[in-house]
């Protein structure tokens, strides 16, 4: 696996190449309230110079992400780098303004305009219209709205790419469906917990559409062990949960792979998906995702995982009510 995970794939019909593995840099941006640690300035710039030099070329951020702090550290490592090395893909989302909940066609243009100055860029390479189920489908696809603020960008040359990222499975399908993005960014509804986001792989696949899978840990509990992290889709795990990743760690152990790798390359093997994200925040993380990546791994141990069963119902439904 160690040639395929550094052989770059097509991001979609964008002419752009990214690794099969992408560094997510909410946790560079200093969220204790959703990940439960604390990451500083000097941590997180470690951590990207050793991103820009490995063999991941895909870097996933938001403007959200601790209120723009997540882009602020990426543009101090680019302006040290002497901007984005050779051949690099950054991806950012533009955001509903998360105070008041703004979500009109001018806050995605003061979310654009944010993200090139905390970047230091002049143009986007992709962007994605985040989390859009805290709108609706016609205020995002409407004269004036989100998308049409970002295609007027894309005309004038700042942005080059438009994607949709976001929770609820059935929402995603139905902007993959309209054929105005490229790529579709799905997180914690295709792990070894849940396949919720099965039918939307299915649906993009079929259209062309690149498929983004982040968070193959659950967030955490897949990644560190249900014992030492008993949260799940940035909430505590409900007992079922911690049940079966109990198992899956139990049978991991009898194959002698780490769950972390298990967790990891669910998500790498799948050919409906471009590439996983993975949350990092510590540049040693880096060597070893790709050692996890890389883990020699029994062709029975995904039947014996699979025998615990998973769910397909929304990990999130309950997490913003």
């Amino acid at each position: 696996m160690a040639n395929t995970l550094l052989s770059l794939r097509p991001l979609g019909s964008t002419g752009l190449f990214i690794s099969p593995l992408c560094i997510g840099a909410a946790p560079l941006g200093d969220m204790p309230e959703t990940f439960q640690y604390s990451t500083s300035e000097e941590q997180a710039l470690v951590t990207l110079r050793t991103a820009f030099e490995s063999p991941i070329n895909f870097l996933d951020t938001a403007a959200a992400y601790g209120e723009g702090e997540s882009e602020r550290r990426i543009g101090k490592a680019i302006q040290a780098n002497g901007g984005l090395p050779t051949g690099y893909v950054l991806a950012t989302k533009a955001d509903r303004d998360l105070k008041t909940g703004d979500f009109s066609g001018e806050q995605i243009k003061r979310s654009i305009e944010g993200s090139l100055e905390r970047l230091g860029l002049d143009r986007l390479q992709f962007v994605y219209i985040h989390d859009p189920e805290h709108t609706t489908f016609e205020n995002v696809m409407g004269s004036g709205g989100p998308l049409e603020v970002l295609q007027k960008f894309q005309e004038q040359g700042v942005i080059d790419h438009i994607g949709i990222s976001g929770g609820p499975i059935d929402m995603l399908i139905r902007y993959v469906e309209t054929g105005a993005f490229s790529a579709v960014e799905t997180h914690n509804r295709y792990t070894l917990l849940n396949r919720a986001a099965d039918p939307l792989l299915d649906v993009a696949s079929r259209m062309g559409v690149a498929v983004i899978n982040a968070a193959p840990y659950g967030s955490g509990i897949l990644a560190k062990g249900p014992d030492a992290y008993a949260r799940y889709a940035y909430s505590e795990a409900p007992p079922l949960v911690l049940e079966r990743a109990r198992s899956f760690a139990k049978v991991c152990r009898e194959f002698d792979v780490p769950l972390a790798a298990a967790a990891l390359q669910f998500s790498l093997r799948d050919p409906r998906i471009v590439s996983t994200v993975v949350g990092l925040s510590k540049p040693e993380r880096i060597a070893q995702t790709l050692e996890l990546a890389n883990y020699p791994i029994a062709p029975e141990l995904w039947p014996a995982l699979a025998a615990f069963g998973y769910d397909m119902e929304d990990p999130e439904e309950h997490r913003f009510a």
